[in-house]
């Protein structure tokens, strides 16, 4: 099939086949979920050609040239500025999902492995906000593993973040905007994963009581005290 030979039509025809009996509501859901997918494979195509461009020997000016952007945007798609204002600990976090993943066999980083891996980091601020509002973190890493599908055997090459992981980081970047934080650390992974509780990541969260609003005045406090002992 050449470029671009899938139109609106086709995916329209392809859903309704596929879900004949589903009612309209239904069928927005699904389409909402597939377009999610359609768009996480584009972005692996081009994620795919700038790995490729690079090891061909491409400068990232090139590549940016080639994507009609800047020099520094190209960077950050390819991944070396993607976590340019998360600390450490919060990079580790991600990176330990995606490992966590890779080490599972599943086919993409998916939220819940980001959970776990943040659960894990006892000495970030994330856990150990969640141990002091009442809850064990590796009680409810044992929760979040639980929604993970089975694993699957070998590990793959690559493994992608899947549309929600990505949405994910955008939440969790947007969490730190609102707080007014011109960095990112494990607290506002957790405040990224408590705005998304259609997840199951989300939905273990939730269900051990823990709310956006609640979490987020718990960070407040907390850095609050931190900012008080800097001081003294």
């Amino acid at each position: 099939m050449a470029p671009f030979d899938i139109s609106v039509d086709d995916l329209i025809g392809q859903l309704e086949r596929d879900l004949p009996d589903a009612d309209p509501v239904a069928r927005v859901g699904e389409a909402r979920s597939r377009a999610r997918a359609l768009g996480d494979l584009g972005d692996q195509l081009i994620d795919h050609f700038i790995r490729a461009a690079r090891l061909s020997g491409a400068s990232w000016s090139q590549i940016g040239d080639a994507m009609g952007v800047s020099k520094q945007a190209a960077q950050q798609r390819g991944g070396a500025g993607r976590f340019a204002r998360f600390t450490e600990k919060a990079a580790k976090v991600v990176k330990d999902g995606q490992a966590l993943a890779r080490t599972r066999g599943d086919q993409q980083v998916q939220p819940e492995h980001v959970l776990v891996a943040l659960l894990g980091a006892t000495d970030a601020l994330a856990a150990k906000l969640v141990g002091a509002l009442g809850q064990d973190p590796a009680a409810l890493a044992a929760a979040v593993t639980a929604r993970l599908p089975a694993e699957a055997g070998p590990a793959p090459e690559h493994v992608p973040f899947d549309a929600a992981a990505k949405q994910l980081l955008e939440e969790t970047t947007q969490s730190a905007l609102d707080l007014g934080h011109n960095y990112v650390g494990t607290e506002h992974i957790l405040l990224g994963l408590l705005r998304m509780p259609d997840t199951a990541a989300g939905q273990v969260l939730t269900e051990a009581g823990f709310s956006y609003a609640g979490v987020r005045q718990a960070v407040e406090t907390a850095l609050l005290g931190f900012q008080h002992r800097a001081k003294g």
